[in-house]
């Protein structure tokens, strides 16, 4: 194959992992919507499309290691090669957890919620424009918009560290509360590993560009 054949597989690599990328924005912010709406059908689809996530991870990663076996991709090919198969890994797990959610969502179907929804949906928003952005970092190799994406794990930690404190005094007061309190910090929990695995991709795009491995969850 001519590089020009082999430059159009790995753009079709990359469109094959933003378009993964979207569907699990997507699933994500359906998580939530579900679960603020008590929309048990949003809530199975969820789960069920999740066996549309896994067919694209093991379509993508097919894709790689055929480029592998049929090409001699040069070292900075083969890292993106590499670095797909890992970014590809981290979008199949946020939407496990998204999968997660709509199970909480379905739990929580017939109940009044203790009180309005609010971070968690903030969260989900911030969650789904770190996605995006660090995608976009990927595509377009920038590592300084990396290291900006995951600054805004700071913020997920403060709002997940903000709805524990609020849910205690409530549980403390009232132990009807306790599960579905329990289940919000579980939500929160999940929303937070989706940005931990965010952040996988920052490093993965910083990895592409300069071939340093370093730990931004820390």
């Amino acid at each position: 194959m001519t590089r020009g054949g082999f430059d159009i597989r790995l753009t079709d690599l990359h469109n094959d992992l933003l378009r993964m990328g979207s569907i699990v924005e997507k699933q994500i912010h359906l998580c939530i919507e579900a679960l603020v709406n008590h929309d048990v059908d949003l809530a199975k689809k969820i789960i069920e499309d999740d066996d549309l996530v896994d067919g694209l991870q093991r379509e993508i990663e097919d894709k790689c290691i055929k480029l592998i076996a049929t090409e001699q991709p040069l070292a900075k090919d083969l890292r993106m090669i590499f670095t797909t198969t890992k970014i590809v890994t981290d979008l199949e797990r946020m939407a496990d957890h998204a999968v997660d959610i709509a199970k909480i969502a379905i739990r929580l179907k017939d109940e009044k919620f203790i009180k309005p929804l609010v971070d968690i949906p903030k969260m989900s928003n911030l969650v789904n424009e770190m996605i995006k952005e660090s995608l976009d970092c990927y595509v377009d190799g920038n590592v300084e918009g990396s290291y900006i994406v995951c600054k805004k794990d700071d913020q997920i930690d403060a709002i997940y560290r903000g709805v524990f404190k609020e849910m205690l005094p409530i549980m403390a007061a009232d132990n009807s509360t306790i599960n579905q309190a329990t289940q919000f910090l579980f939500i929160c929990k999940y929303l937070e590993r989706i940005a931990d695995h965010v952040t996988n991709i920052c490093e993965w795009t910083i990895y592409l560009v300069t071939g340093e491995q370093i730990d931004l969850n820390e």
